[in-house]
């Protein structure tokens, strides 16, 4: 395990490794122990975020005009980096974050497969020609990049999430100004790290850690700023979202509230399976995660005896550890925030297990909460409305699949949707009744293809442009009509 205690990360600014303007940084530590420091890094404040929006703004007239070749060998080249690097920034990426060592390896993997994915797909994307009257005339469309784009990443997945929008931005010819989460700068380092070793001119992507409330302003209000691709809470969403120009371009990837349900025709082994992932992977810390379990009223008792009998076998511990099913939570903050649900729960519905944080030997220097289950949960009950972002499933009995389309839908949020059943009329019924953007039929809530668009209804997006696939690369292109005569 490589020591980065006493190491100082820096910002890339216009093409060099610079420290933040104020000189002062701040500790990374490690969620499963806080005692492991993972890195020291740059507070940074509106003069350094001024000045990463400048480098971009002033790197785009070049960029855009670099035959898109180039920009795709550059993005395959950092794709390379990634693999080459991948044990070492897997490694990093649990200590800082939590998972286990396994998903680490696997968000490595698919980030420098999204590198690659849109260094070919961005080579394929064209305008139109159209059919008109006048033989002496073409007329056609051409689409062409934003400018600088403001890319701000959360910390559950802090790599693939910001690999996935800082791929498309580039290939299309835009400037990237890139914030990571404070919680997991590391990580964000070690992406924008490949990308510029891959050699990309000074300016074009640049790089700055720091809290949101200090350098966020300058990242979203910016004049020069053309797009903004956020992803985390939906109440920061809301606040860019306010405060952002009229000509800032937006793309709001939110929270959600997701359900699985599950019906009295289904194989509830495979059912309580589909709970677990979904609900309990990354340790319940994911936009996607399952949260509400709506079950037939039939199988209700049998479902829950089942799921609970699993949860007790689930193993918490240190994400470098093997045999590991949880790790810790990402920050103290959010381990706060769950245990304070718990209690909201319990003063709601049954409590059936978990919610405890766990004590004694290694478990005391880190942020460990055992998965919980409550049951007799109404659609009014907080834990059946708010975003835990946590390992916290809510058991929700229903009639029958009309009342579950019902209660499923009676959100704010509409982000992913599952069903258990074997019946394939309900299945198809589902995909039409169901108010989400991503639907899963005897598949977990979690995990999206990265060539297959992914966003969410409602207040789980700014319900314009899509992430991911080829429709990712439309949020960062402008259609511009040509009308050409001769």
């Amino acid at each position: 395990m490589q020591n980065l205690q006493d190491q100082v990360f820096l910002n890339h600014i216009g093409g060099q490794w610079v420290p933040a303007s104020t000189g002062t940084t701040y500790a990374n530590v490690n969620p499963a122990d806080v005692r492991d420091v993972v890195g020291n890094f740059q507070d940074s404040v509106e003069a350094d975020a001024l000045a990463a929006v400048e480098a971009a703004a002033s790197a785009f007239a070049t960029w855009r005009r670099t035959p898109i070749g180039k920009r795709a060998a550059l993005l395959m080249k950092a794709a390379e980096l990634l693999d080459e690097r991948a044990d070492q920034i897997a490694e990093e990426l649990t200590r800082e974050e939590g998972k286990s060592l396994a998903l680490a390896r696997g968000e490595v993997q698919r980030s420098a497969e999204t590198l690659r994915f849109y260094a070919i797909e961005g080579q394929t994307y064209t305008g139109e020609t159209f059919p008109q009257d006048d033989a002496d005339m073409i007329v056609y469309t051409q689409r062409e990049p934003l400018g600088v784009v403001t890319v701000i990443s959360p910390w559950n997945f802090p790599m693939s999430i910001p690999a996935r929008k800082i791929a498309p931005a580039l290939i299309t010819g835009n400037t990237v100004v890139f914030k990571p989460s404070t919680d997991t700068p590391l990580t964000g380092y070690r992406l924008a790290e490949a990308l510029v070793d891959a050699g990309l001119p000074q300016g074009v992507l640049n790089f700055l850690t720091g809290r949101a409330s200090r350098v966020g302003k300058a990242l979203t209000q910016s004049p020069q700023v053309r797009a903004i691709t956020f992803t985390g809470s939906t109440s920061a969403g809301e606040a860019i979202h306010r405060s952002a120009a009229l000509t800032t371009r937006l793309q709001m990837e939110l929270g959600g509230k997701n359900p699985l349900i599950v019906l009295a025709d289904a194989d509830l082994d495979k059912a309580v399976d589909l709970a677990i992932k979904g609900g309990y992977s990354l340790s319940g810390q994911a936009c996607t995660g399952t949260s509400r379990v709506l079950v037939e009223a039939s199988v209700r008792e049998a479902f829950t005896q089942k799921l609970v009998e699993r949860v007790k076998a689930l193993k918490v511990g240190n994400g470098m550890q093997a045999g590991i099913d949880l790790g810790p939570m990402a920050t103290e903050s959010q381990m706060n925030t769950v245990l304070e649900y718990v209690e909201i729960g319990k003063s709601e519905a049954t409590h059936l297990i978990g919610g405890e944080r766990l004590a004694g030997g290694d478990y005391d220097h880190g942020f460990y909460l055992t998965p919980a289950v409550f049951t007799d949960v109404t659609p009014a009950m907080r834990i059946a409305r708010e975003e835990i972002f946590g390992p916290v499933l809510a058991i929700m009995e229903v009639s029958g699949y009309d009342e579950a389309i019902e209660v499923a839908n009676d959100t704010e949020y509409g982000l992913s949707a599952a069903i258990a059943t074997s019946s394939p009329v309900y299945a198809h019924r589902f995909a039409n009744d169901i108010q989400s953007g991503t639907v899963k039929i005897n598949r977990t809530t979690t995990g999206n293809l990265m060539n297959a668009p992914f966003g969410g209804f409602k207040r789980s997006s700014t319900s314009t442009f899509r992430e991911s696939g080829r429709g990712g690369l439309e949020f960062f292109l402008q259609i511009k009509t040509v009308y050409r005569a001769g």
